[in-house]
């Protein structure tokens, strides 16, 4: 058996965060051992340069602990999105999930999370924070693009802010567009992409003269108040800036230190040439 020391459990959802954490751990002279989740993980992680790679479905608390007892992995990071809406309707859980599941007071993905992350520690696996590897990726503060955000754009960041923390409060979602000082859509389990694409439609459905009615969004996308960096961090990738382009979102408002810019200086580029606006605060 390798070094323990050395072993590092990589709970991959989808996207490229886990491939980002996997290459950021190996450079530490990490092993990475994966759990790859059937329902989300690229299928390219096999060809990855893991140590190991374990294929297990949602709902599999068990096979989970199992794999990483037999693999020597003390430690393990989660990275890479599970659809919320995949959570709570494409699950089955075996029997210790579906303990877990009993035990909630509510069902949102927080507690969920929260309650695999103690049953791995009682079984002496201790989850840790994935973006400890990523700090280059952790949006620093200010405008992070050529254009800082206009007047307008602040009002609406200002406003957009204010509910996003109100709704973050009760684990609703981590985004909310914002145009002209009123609110056009919110994230929910459909996630921030799919948020942006929906407010893009409902603009676009608006059959008022454009003269009186900026169609212009602005997208303020938050960390919870008491947000746990071990899951579900705000990520923000070049994919995000294309949804905003299409929908019509002019400004991109993050946490700074609390969001990861997956595709590092290329979200920024990508920005440039749309002409969108990125602050952190």
């Amino acid at each position: 058996m390798a070094d323990q020391n050395k072993r590092l459990g990589l709970i991959a959802g989808n996207g490229r965060f886990p491939f980002l954490v996997l290459d950021a751990a190996r450079a530490q002279g990490l092993e990475v051992v994966v759990a790859a989740i059937k329902e989300e993980t690229f299928p390219e992680i096999e060809s990855s340069q893991a140590a190991a790679v374990h294929w297990l479905s949602l709902g599999e608390l068990s096979k989970l602990i199992e794999t990483f007892k037999r693999e020597g992995v003390h430690r393990a990071v989660m990275a890479g999105q599970v659809k919320h809406k995949q959570i709570f309707s494409s699950i089955r859980p075996d029997w210790r999930l579906a303990k877990l599941l009993l035990s909630l007071g509510t069902r949102n993905a927080d507690s969920l999370l929260g309650g695999i992350a103690k049953v791995l520690a009682e079984e002496g696996i201790t989850l840790e924070n994935s973006t400890s590897l990523l700090e280059p990726l952790l949006a620093k503060p200010g405008v992070l693009t050529k254009r800082a955000p206009s007047e307008p754009e602040k009002k609406n960041i200002e406003y957009g802010r204010s509910v996003a923390r109100h709704l973050a409060q009760f684990d609703i979602g981590q985004t909310v567009i914002i145009a002209e000082g009123a609110c056009v859509a919110v994230e929910a389990m459909e996630g921030t992409d799919a948020a942006v694409e929906r407010a893009g439609q409902i603009m676009a459905s608006l059959q008022s003269d454009p003269s009186t009615l900026s169609r212009a969004l602005t997208v303020v996308k938050i960390a919870k108040p008491d947000q746990d960096m071990r899951f579900d961090v705000p990520v923000v990738g070049v994919k995000t800036i294309e949804g905003m382009r299409k929908a019509g979102a002019t400004c991109l408002a993050i946490d700074a230190g609390r969001c990861l810019l997956l595709d590092g200086e290329q979200v920024t580029n990508a920005a440039d040439e749309s002409d969108i606006a990125i602050v952190a605060d």
